[in-house]
């Protein structure tokens, strides 16, 4: 079939545009990705420690134990989360549950989508494998769906590793 010479001007215009404009897209896509999956350094031990996170209500209000969580600094640890809570619980911790640094989720945890943190589902079980931050003292947090204004507030400390 042939094509008028203004509609097949017309129609390989489009073409070339769009193919332009793909090609474009993907440049323009591609150093945003390649930002964000940049790998982590090898771990300071090969040891992966397991600990246990479990939570629980007093007085309508979710309550994480242990209160002080203490972990080897730049290791991959797992931890298996165990809530009796009622309702959705949500822990937080700055930095440490972002996508780079978290190597493994199931069970009834779900990533939360600014990144800060996971939801644990009512009476959920699940284990959560990631790398910890580098040395130091931060805040963590679990926070009930229902009594967001009360969250539980503990302490996360990393510590070198032996």
């Amino acid at each position: 079939m042939r094509f008028p010479p203004r509609r097949a001007g017309t129609l390989a215009g489009a073409l070339a545009g769009a193919l332009l404009a793909g090609g474009l897209f993907t440049a323009l896509a591609a150093p945003a990705s390649a930002e964000q999956s940049k790998p982590l350094p090898k771990p300071a031990t090969d040891v992966m420690p397991p600990v246990e996170l479990t939570i629980n209500e007093q007085d309508g209000k979710p309550v994480c134990a242990p209160a002080e969580l203490r972990l080897p600094a730049d290791t991959n640890v797992e931890i298996r989360v165990v809530s009796s809570a009622k309702t959705p619980v949500t822990i937080t911790a700055p930095g440490q549950f972002e996508n780079a640094r978290v190597l493994h989720a199931d069970g009834d945890l779900v990533h939360v989508a600014s990144e800060k943190g996971y939801l644990v589902k009512q009476n959920g079980k699940g284990t959560l494998r990631l790398r910890t931050l580098p040395a130091g003292e931060h805040d963590f947090a679990c926070t009930g769906t229902t009594k967001q204004n009360a969250p539980f507030v503990g302490k996360l400390i990393l510590t070198p590793p032996a």
